[in-house]
């Protein structure tokens, strides 16, 4: 089990909400594109926060949250309400991605 308490992943994630800010800031012109980058402002800041728990295993705490997500998928009928979800599902991969990459090359 690993905690994460790593400046620099949150150094890391806040250039990122920094870069989907400027984005979101840009031109209205495809407005899922939008939406993904309002959702993945909203998940680096939800992991961030997770993260300020050192007790808190931050890989476990990301693939629960996936996991919450694809029993979502797997409830709904409609590809529409579940593209959103699929879009969520991916920045959370991401996400973890990061994470994990960090803590592996502290290693």
């Amino acid at each position: 089990m690993w905690r994460v308490r790593d400046h620099a992943t949150e150094h890391e994630q806040g250039h990122e909400i920094q870069e989907s800010k400027r984005a979101l800031d840009g031109p209205i012109d495809d407005t899922i594109y939008r939406r993904d980058h309002s959702k993945r402002i909203e998940l680096i800041n939800w992991v961030l926060e997770q993260m300020k728990n050192p007790d808190t295993p931050a890989r476990e705490v990301i693939e629960n949250k996936m996991n919450e997500i694809i029993d979502k998928i797997n409830q709904t009928d409609s590809i529409i309400e579940a593209d959103p979800l699929h879009s969520e599902l991916r920045i959370l991969d991401w996400i973890l991605y990061e994470v994990c990459s960090n803590e592996i090359k502290k290693l």
